[in-house]
């Protein structure tokens, strides 16, 4: 739901403060209230990082709460359940007041995004699209609902999708074949 009646500039959302600790998504200009992570997408988020941290990606290039700004009609930002960074990204966020993926930084390597209930058309069209016109490489859609994995793959300028369910393995065109199972993540454990 919009917040505010008037569309915000990217600069006015980065400097918006409510005084409160409600979390915003700037989505086409408008201010949108981001609802609180399930358990689950919790859970789910916490076990990717730390499975990424033990393929051997260092802790500065995993994140979670990092928002990055996409194309829209209007400016919108993104908080993807987790990030991958490559190191001229993690470097160009090292002195920031805010830890926000701009324009003019490179793109994340990856970005996972934990479908909640009401929100497929976000993760799967919208932000597929959004995260496709950043450049960024590698997209998974992890979604305990349907209990899937989606692995999108940008190739010669648009994403190829592979689907994995049950105890099939996730294979990462950026990190490999990897021992980690559909079913593992989707129940996050």
């Amino acid at each position: 739901m919009a917040i505010a009646s008037q569309k915000m500039t990217l600069e006015e959302y980065l400097n918006y403060d409510d005084g409160t600790d409600t979390k915003y998504e700037l989505d086409n200009g408008e201010l949108v209230a981001v609802p609180p992570e399930s358990e689950l997408n919790r859970r789910i988020a916490s076990l990717l990082f730390a499975f990424f941290l033990k393929q051997g990606i260092p802790s500065y290039r995993v994140s979670i709460g990092t928002e990055i700004v996409v194309s829209g009609s209007r400016v919108t930002t993104r908080f993807p359940d987790v990030m991958v960074l490559s190191e001229e990204l993690a470097t160009a966020l090292e002195g920031a007041r805010r830890s926000t993926v701009i324009l003019d930084m490179p793109p994340p390597l990856l970005v996972v995004e934990v479908v909640s209930p009401g929100q497929e058309k976000r993760d799967y069209r919208y932000k597929r699209s959004e995260y496709a016109a950043r450049g960024i490489v590698e997209y998974w859609i992890v979604d305990p609902m349907q209990q899937k994995v989606t692995v999108l793959e940008w190739v010669e300028g648009l994403y190829e999708e592979k689907v994995y369910e049950g105890d099939s393995t996730i294979s990462s065109p950026l990190l490999g074949a990897l021992n980690l199972t559909t079913s593992r993540i989707v129940q996050g454990q």
